[in-house]
């Protein structure tokens, strides 16, 4: 969806800030909504992708003016609600108001470092030939879904070429609606900053895409 976090390519938003890589959290809060969204996806049964749409379909009032864990914290809290776990009373109210409903034990400590680390594989039995290869020059395509995908803006009916396929994987925009995991080829697309930006990019600057089978076409 074109929603306020797609903002790659636009202006007015001020300079990236890198941060040291071993900076985590700012406040003690953050690491407890980061245990709360891990931990609340088991019972509530939902995808990352759902979860990552549940953010991007934030307000972009509200969305632009938040903090990072804040936008986490606010998406949790309304999957908690849509998937039935807590109810919108109890989040005003702050406390249950009704019993809980029954969920799976939830993971020890050294189990929940193990599911940390190994991830949850997305690569999938190849569902049809690819209609690409490595060399391929190609565009992706003009779309502006009302969901969920991993097709950034600023690269939409930009042409670029195929460096390599991933093999197939879960379709995101499928699995974030509840629509099933149909799987895809999964490449990634080399497009040039003058491409993307104009006359005026750096010329030495390219930028890497993983982009779906769907959302290209040959150029």
């Amino acid at each position: 969806m074109n929603g306020a976090h797609d903002l790659g390519g636009a202006m007015g938003f001020g300079p990236v800030e890198p941060e040291p890589e071993d900076v985590r959290f700012h406040a003690g809060w953050e690491a407890l909504v980061l245990a709360l969204t891990l931990a609340a996806a088991r019972p509530g049964g939902w995808s990352i992708d759902e979860s990552r749409h549940a953010r991007e379909s934030l307000p972009p009032p509200l969305y632009l003016n938040l903090t990072y864990y804040e936008i986490w914290l606010a998406a949790t809290e309304k999957l908690l609600v849509a998937h039935g776990l807590v109810g919108a009373d109890e989040l005003a109210a702050g406390r249950s108001l009704r019993p809980g409903v029954p969920a799976p034990e939830p993971l020890d400590a050294a189990a929940t470092a193990e599911v940390l680390a190994t991830g949850a594989p997305t690569e999938r039995a190849e569902p049809a030939p690819p209609r690409f290869g490595p060399g391929d020059r190609v565009r992706a395509r003009v779309m502006h879904p009302r969901g969920h995908t991993r097709l950034p803006r600023y690269v939409r009916g930009r042409c670029g070429v195929v460096e390599s396929r991933r093999g197939a994987h879960v379709l995101p925009d499928a699995r974030a609606h509840g629509d099933g995991e149909a799987p895809e080829q999964l490449y990634t697309v080399v497009f040039a900053g003058e491409e993307l930006w104009g006359p005026d990019a750096d010329p030495t600057t390219t930028i890497s895409v993983d982009a779906w089978e769907s959302y290209l076409e040959r150029a």
